[in-house]
């Protein structure tokens, strides 16, 4: 099986913060491509443990995930910005 996953990486103080937005994941690093390896480490142990559990199909249609073949690929906008409100 083949999963594509978007992640976002962040800077938080002194660390940088990777988060799986659809799969809600996320993890650490003090430079951004330890944050990327510590969040593809975490993904692939919660694919696993879903997988385990018989959930893993469930999981990733819930998270917007579309199957092709055997492949599972991440939804992707169609337009993405930033929205500025006045409260």
């Amino acid at each position: 099986m083949n999963l594509t996953v978007r992640i976002e990486v962040f800077k938080e103080g002194d660390v940088y913060v990777a988060l799986s937005p659809e799969l809600n994941v996320s993890s650490f690093g003090d430079t951004v491509l330890e944050a990327k390896k510590s969040v593809k480490e975490a993904i692939e142990a919660f694919v696993e443990e879903c997988d385990r559990m018989g959930t893993l199909e469930e999981v990733l249609e819930e998270a917007g995930f579309t199957k092709v073949d055997d492949s599972w690929k991440s939804r992707r906008p169609v337009a993405e910005e930033d929205l500025a409100l006045a409260l």
